[in-house]
């Protein structure tokens, strides 16, 4: 019914850079935002940055001014601009969505897709 389908991941010196992208499509009525996640190994997922439809934004604080999310509400993306990054950003980035599907009773829920890795080495 919804898919969120990421790309953009890959292997990267420090201090270099990388944009990931998620495309949002399937029975949608409505997104409320939308953002990333990642999680390393040994370690809880956390938060990275999310974007709501109406363009409020929020980061986590260790990757504030590093880190820039956009959102295109007519396409459904969501893009992660990273720049400067550190070894510590090495994780695997969940792209999420919070939205309501296009069903009679559908409730706000959030969607996840499967995940890119992102490594960064020293």
């Amino acid at each position: 019914q919804v898919q969120l389908v990421e790309s953009g991941g890959g292997l990267v010196q420090a201090g270099g850079s990388l944009r990931l992208s998620c495309v949002v499509s399937g029975s949608i009525e409505s997104i409320n935002a939308t953002g990333w996640y990642r999680q390393a190994p040994g370690k809880q997922r956390e938060l990275v940055a999310t974007v709501t439809t109406g363009g409020s934004t929020t980061y986590a604080d260790s990757v504030k001014g590093r880190f820039t999310i956009s959102g295109d509400n007519a396409k459904n993306t969501v893009l992660l601009q990273m720049n400067s990054l550190k070894p510590e950003d090495t994780a695997v980035y969940y792209c999420y969505g919070r939205l309501r599907l296009l069903q009679i009773g559908a409730i706000v829920s959030t969607y996840w897709g499967q995940g890119t890795q992102v490594t960064v080495s020293s």
